[in-house]
């Protein structure tokens, strides 16, 4: 083959230039770009937001607790002294609220409880089947029982229970109270109301004993105020009055 003859110097296609080789573009530069200056701008605004703030008075928050309303038409019912006050009485010592013992009585011979309490295995064996009265009591919520009483000579013994409960998931009292007065109505005798209460009763029984033996005279009553369940129960060799269990029940409501 022939050469090509090699263009003269100084002719226009030795003159021309060869045309430039163009760079690749960097990818992704345009967006970091955009992204350092919105990085830029958040961090001068935040600044600019501290010293603007440190600049002001501090603001007051307001109170956590809101004002009470302002009361309406009326007096308002002031809160009743400790004293008065039933739940801050029978949250105290629940053997505290039990009758006195009266003048010329003693102590009784076999008294329940320790100390003026009835734990709850004691107070279930006070029942006929106290295994399942020690599940039930344990159901019912039960809290404590205090215990207390006297004996007049010649005469009679009196036992008082107050049997409380927690109440936070049964409201028991009433059905107990309603239990105890079903199996007193059982037995041969006569039953009161007890003036004050919310179906308290009480119940002078029949005389009972084995033959050759003198007869035994037994009377109760039962009521409730409120988480607290009363017991009272009389047993001597004379005949118990009407107006005896009477005014025990009603003056230990009372106390309540």
């Amino acid at each position: 083959m022939e050469e090509e003859p090699e263009p003269e110097r100084g002719s226009p296609v030795a003159e021309a230039p060869a045309p430039p080789r163009s760079r690749p573009r960097r990818r992704g530069r345009t967006a970091a770009l955009i992204c350092a200056a919105a990085v830029l701008g958040l961090v001068a605004g935040t600044c600019t937001g501290y010293l603007v703030q440190a600049g002001r008075e501090p603001t007051r928050l307001p109170s956590p607790v809101q004002p009470l309303a302002a009361p309406g038409a009326g007096e308002v019912p002031k809160r009743l002294p400790a004293a008065q006050d039933r739940r801050v009485r029978t949250d105290g010592d629940l053997r505290e609220l039990l009758l006195k013992k009266p003048r010329g009585a003693r102590d009784p011979e076999w008294p329940e409880g320790n100390d003026g309490w009835m734990d709850l295995a004691a107070y279930a064996e006070t029942f006929q089947r106290s295994s399942e009265q020690f599940e039930s009591l344990l159901a019912d919520e039960f809290r404590r029982a205090a215990v207390g009483g006297w004996y007049v000579e010649g005469s009679y013994t009196v036992t008082i229970r107050l049997i409380q409960f927690r109440q936070e998931e049964v409201l028991v009292t009433a059905e107990a109270n309603e239990g105890a007065q079903y199996w007193a109505d059982d037995v041969d005798g006569e039953s009161w109301p007890v003036e004050g209460t919310a179906g308290g009763r009480a119940y002078v029984h029949a005389p009972s004993g084995e033959p050759g033996e003198g007869p035994t005279y037994t009377a109760e009553a039962h009521a409730r105020r409120g988480d607290i369940l009363v017991e009272i129960y009389v047993e001597g060799e004379k005949r118990i009055s009407k107006k005896t269990i009477l005014d025990l029940a009603e003056r230990q409501m009372e106390r309540l």
